[in-house]
């Protein structure tokens, strides 16, 4: 090929070597047959790379899980943002359809009442406290999402990212996940996890203790899919600063009141 050393060949698969007998030569044969083949498994087994929920792995992952409790509720009412900046919102109208709370009328949909990520804002939802003009240029910080669903009828529990340890963040997660009566939402910096992008919220929907990982219901869903992350590596994301806010991400728990543990 072009602008190659003649040593080698680049490969479909492995190294195909013109000179075997240089010592760096034997080097990528070995690099090429036996290193190269293992990157992406052992990446993925590390947690290292998100893990698509709809992939083999992935599925094994959630059918060995022990926290899943939300996974079920969330998945049946899960929506598409409505625009880049709508993950809050997003993630909101999921949270409160998943635990039944009562809605407003839906527009279009006759006598049925759910939320959408437009009554969200009706005045018959509750009070208005964001802009959704606003929230669609620059999207919500965590205070700001906790603030609207206290508003629509939640319990909520806020959290910044450095406020918790590892091992706490690992323990709420693990015990919210584990509950069918709250919901959690997580505010990320989507770089921590090797994605592209910024400040996102999304629902968790399950833990994994064997592989330490969280199953992410990715409310961006023409991007990213539902993926399976270390806690690690999202916990570190929780702890970025979100500049509007000048604090750390975190997460929310929320519950519908009388309910919560």
């Amino acid at each position: 090929m072009p602008g190659l050393s003649p040593s080698f060949a680049f490969w479909s698969g492995r190294s195909v070597l013109r000179r075997p007998g240089r010592r760096c030569g034997r080097l990528l044969a070995l690099v090429a047959a036996f290193v190269l083949p293992l990157v992406v498994p052992l990446a993925q087994a590390s947690g290292a790379t998100p893990i698509p929920l709809a992939d083999p792995p992935g599925q094994e992952l959630l059918q060995h899980s022990g926290a899943r409790a939300d996974y079920g509720p969330l998945a049946q009412e899960m929506v598409t943002q409505a625009n880049l900046a709508y993950c809050g919102v997003a993630s909101a109208v999921v949270a409160l359809n998943s635990l039944k709370v009562p809605a407003p009328a839906a527009e279009g949909y006759g006598p049925y009442h759910f939320w959408t990520q437009t009554n969200l804002f009706a005045p018959e939802a509750g009070p208005r406290s964001l802009d959704p003009a606003v929230v669609a240029r620059q999207g919500m910080t965590l205070a700001e999402l906790a603030g609207l669903l206290v508003s629509r009828g939640l319990t909520v529990r806020r959290y910044h990212g450095d406020q918790l340890t590892l091992e706490q963040f690992r323990t709420l997660a693990r015990r919210s996940l584990a509950d069918p009566r709250d919901r959690l939402l997580v505010n990320y910096d989507r770089r921590a996890l090797g994605q592209a992008g910024g400040g996102h919220i999304s629902p968790l929907a399950a833990y994994d203790a064997r592989s330490d990982q969280l199953l992410i219901l990715d409310v961006a869903r023409y991007r990213y899919p539902a993926v399976w992350v270390s806690s690690e590596a999202l916990w570190r994301g929780m702890r970025q600063l979100d500049r509007s806010s000048g604090r750390s991400r975190g997460l929310v728990i929320v519950a519908v009141p009388g309910l919560e543990r």
